[in-house]
């Protein structure tokens, strides 16, 4: 049976007035209806229909942390469903490989599998153990450079579609150009790389960097360091939004240089809970006023959904709403190479959020399916 979804739909083509329906295999079958022009997509009368939100940088949530294993992933990825998230990347930390075994398994078991209401796991961000020991940030002590064997071993319990890497670390660079030719998508982070280093990493497959300004080398006019390589050369790279993470000049800054700049959360187990002590991999973190650190201060990932970093790209920094849609979704699915995600469009997957004007989650739809949206009763 077709279901019809009615609203102002942003499509690749434009925002259409009208109906989306979504066939019995959970495609989108057809969009019907009229062009608006972009000024009116959030005037009073009709709910606003978005690709659903890709977040490819996410450790957990609702209390439960990725590196748990068991249905933590689960768990997470039904928690980021209620707030738009469609699909998204389970996130390691760096750790011993048989705490990375421990996480790794059931993501593969439900990648494989999917699970109603919730989020689609597409597969792994591998974001340790590959980076520089003196750019840690808050991952746990176990950096150490890229093992090809471990590396495939980890691949055949879930797939891993994405690693960050430090390519000065010895043997990281070396190893960028077979890590894309075997498939795997490489993102430069946890980096005290020089801009040099940064460029070459680029040139040898690289393709984009991890939570861009945090935990690299920062740009200065005599020494523009991995941030000024990224501001200069990249097209892809990942930003947190949180407004904690990095200032909205520098998200200004990043938007006028980095063509496909893309949202994540960053989001730990503190992510929709009150305020204590949570788990991230073997670390303890606390949330307190709207952030998670560890007890030297250090931000420890977020408690950003996507849907309040939408919110921010739209009315703090700025971002006119159909652009922002690109970067919480579109520009991600296509860093992943997916076609079928990330946009509204016949043939797509119907992976739709239904926003009132004020950008507040009211409905979600992952592939075809509706999530149960608690706090939009």
């Amino acid at each position: 049976m077709t279901r019809t979804l009615k609203g102002r739909i942003v499509t690749p083509a434009g925002v259409v007035d009208g109906s989306l329906l979504i066939a019995p295999d959970g495609r989108i079958a057809a969009i019907e209806g009229r062009h608006l022009p972009a000024e009116r997509v959030r005037e009073p009368g009709a709910p606003l229909l978005l690709p659903g939100f890709i977040d490819l940088h996410v450790h957990g949530a609702g209390g439960r942390d990725i590196m748990e294993g068991g249905d933590a992933a689960l768990q997470v990825a039904r928690r980021h469903a209620q707030h738009g998230t469609t699909a998204l990347l389970a996130t390691t930390m760096t750790a011993p490989i048989e705490d990375l075994r421990t996480s790794l398994a059931p993501v593969g078991e439900l990648c494989r599998s999917g699970a109603a209401g919730a989020a689609r796991v597409l597969g792994i961000h591998l974001e340790g153990p590959y980076i520089n020991a003196a750019k840690l940030g808050a991952q746990p002590p176990y950096a150490r450079p890229v093992s090809l064997d471990e590396l495939k071993e980890l691949h055949e319990l879930a797939p891993v579609r994405l690693l960050t890497l430090a390519p000065e670390v010895p043997g990281n660079m070396e190893a960028i150009p077979l890590l894309t030719a075997a498939g795997f998508r490489v993102q430069i982070g946890h980096t005290s790389g020089t801009y040099e280093q940064g460029v070459q990493a680029l040139e040898q497959g690289a393709l984009g960097f991890t939570h861009l300004f945090n935990a690299m080398t920062p740009l200065q006019h005599r020494m523009p360091g991995m941030v000024g390589a990224a501001l200069a050369h990249a097209q892809y790279a990942e930003v947190i939004p949180d407004l904690l993470h990095v200032h909205p000049g520098a998200i200004r800054a990043a938007l006028r240089s980095i063509p496909c700049l893309y949202c994540v959360t960053d989001s730990t187990a503190a992510t929709g809970m009150p305020d204590g002590e949570y788990r991230l991999g073997r670390q303890a973190v606390t949330k307190c006023l709207g952030g998670v650190r560890l007890a030297d201060g250090t931000l420890a990932g977020s408690t950003l959904t996507m849907d309040r970093a939408l919110r921010n790209l739209v009315d703090v920094v700025g971002v006119e709403l159909q652009d922002a849609a690109r970067r919480v979704s579109t520009f991600a699915a296509e860093f992943l190479g997916l076609a079928d995600r990330g946009r509204l469009a016949p043939g797509a997957w119907a992976d739709v959020v239904v926003l009132d004007r004020d950008l507040r989650v009211q409905e979600v739809f992952v592939e075809g399916g509706s999530i149960d949206v608690p706090h939009a009763r």
